[in-house]
């Protein structure tokens, strides 16, 4: 399994290369999962449905299962800090990629997703695990980077250059020997 995460600020658009990245990579025919960090409050329920209706009655846990999908949710008593790994060893699937959207200071190797017109920072120059930068304006980086820089509006281009470098991304949990 290759794991890579995708880092960058907030409206960067890793979001939207990560889903096109997914469709990209399946064409290629590689099964793909996603692990995504949420900085805030999200809810995947919907006020009356039959889960969120469990989940505000107190359950702890809810699995939702059908024919075609399964849904594990569990409430936290109170906010906690997630280690990707221990979520990446979750992951049940077989997959050739885990696509790691978030958890910038992870050991884990990443691309960096960068746009100008958001007005933040690289953080390629303090990330020595930031293997390469996807942006829309490379020619506004403020520093030239020592590493492959990506064209962001062409997620072809950037499955392609993942799928022949995927040696680099090959996942070893931190505790494996």
């Amino acid at each position: 399994m290759n794991v890579v995460g995708f880092a960058g600020f907030s409206g960067s658009g890793k979001t939207t290369l990560v889903e096109q990245l997914i469709p990209a990579l399946r064409l290629r025919g590689h099964r793909v999962s996603v692990i995504k960090h949420a900085h805030h409050s999200f809810d995947i329920d919907h006020p009356g449905k039959d889960t969120w209706r469990h989940r505000e009655a107190g359950a702890v846990e809810i699995v939702a299962a059908s024919p075609r999908r399964v849904v594990f949710m569990r409430e936290l008593e109170t906010e906690a800090t997630h280690d990707v790994h221990a979520l990446i060893a979750r992951l049940s699937a077989e997959v050739d990629w885990v696509l790691v959207e978030g958890f910038k200071g992870s050991s884990l190797p990443k691309i960096e997703v960068w746009r100008q017109a958001s007005g933040q920072p690289v953080i390629y120059p303090a990330q020595p695990r930031v293997l390469a930068v996807a942006t829309d304006s490379p020619a506004a980086l403020p520093e030239p980077p020592a590493r492959p820089v990506l064209d962001l509006n062409a997620p072809d281009d950037v499955a392609a250059w993942l799928v022949d470098n995927a040696s680099r991304f090959h996942y070893r949990p931190p505790d494996a020997p």
